[in-house]
């Protein structure tokens, strides 16, 4: 049997070099994401902004192997030289949650009401290595307190009505790094939670991140997120990239009328841009 500690080494977030080339996806005779291109190496923190219908979701869809049966997706989408566009069911399945980790953005609908969050933040575990559901148990319990959950021992025996929604996206992120993938994908992970709980829920990505090696493909509509949690962006408009470089880059010199756009829908709150994003080289 392989335990915990066996599970999370041979899980380890050292390798995953993403590299989505060309892609496009039509969907009801409709293209929606067209030519996307875009690198995620280890330790990276990439963003991918884009106001609703840009084709941000729909990208990390196609990623995880997740588009509607009705789509059609071209290109590339490789995961360390192994071209996820052309896997079948069974092969992706072995890739979601073990190497690729995914938070979406309302937990309250991710997560199954029926079941108590425990067994939802150890399933990637027992589904991906064999280990006993005490080794399940005792590993939900220790990411649910790695993710700051209260009395860690109570809540994994707690449904998903019973915790706030700040609570439940900290189960999803745990359930997410459950199996130490190599990559998390967090779409649009802050944008149902106040003010106070998203800084929490972001504070939270950085220390994770930081602690594991994973590299981050960060989904936002939202700068003022952005330029807290990642160092590059690429800039979706039209299902299309229309600018890429580095958060710095973005916020103090953009190029395009779309991320201009995003800047000033920033600033009609009360965000002002950081120098330098956490993580960013100087």
């Amino acid at each position: 049997m392989v335990t915990v500690e066996a599970a999370r080494a041979s899980g380890s977030a050292a390798s995953g070099e993403l590299v989505v080339e060309h892609l496009s996806i039509e969907l009801g005779g409709r293209r929606v994401v067209d030519d996307v291109s875009f690198t995620l190496s280890p330790g990276d923190r990439l963003g991918l902004i884009g106001e609703s219908g840009s084709g941000k979701s729909l990208t990390a869809l196609a990623i995880l192997g997740l588009l509607p049966e009705q789509a059609t997706a071209t290109g590339s989408i490789r995961l360390d030289g192994v071209d996820l566009l052309v896997q079948d069911d069974f092969e992706l399945a072995g890739i979601r949650g073990r190497r690729i980790g995914m938070v979406f953005q309302e937990p309250q609908t991710a997560l199954n009401p029926l079941l108590p969050v425990g067994r939802q933040i150890s399933e990637p575990i027992r589904a991906h290595f064999r280990v006993s559901r005490r080794e399940a148990n005792d590993r939900a319990i220790e990411l649910a307190a790695r993710v700051k959950l209260p009395d860690p021992e109570r809540i994994v025996r707690s449904y998903p009505h019973q915790l706030s929604g700040g609570q439940r996206q900290r189960v999803a992120i745990a359930a997410a790094l459950s199996t130490s993938p190599a990559i998390l994908i967090a779409d649009e992970p802050t944008t149902a939670l106040d003010v106070t709980i998203q800084s929490e829920i972001l504070g939270l990505f950085e220390r994770l991140v930081d602690e594991t090696g994973a590299s981050l493909l960060f989904i936002t509509h939202d700068l003022a997120v952005l330029s807290r949690i990642s160092t590059h962006a690429v800039v979706l408009a039209g299902g299309r990239v229309v600018e890429r470089g580095s958060v710095v880059d973005l916020v103090h010199d953009p190029s395009h009328t779309v991320t201009r756009q995003l800047i000033r829908a920033a600033r009609a709150t009360s965000w002002t841009p950081r120098a330098t994003p956490s993580g960013a080289e100087r």
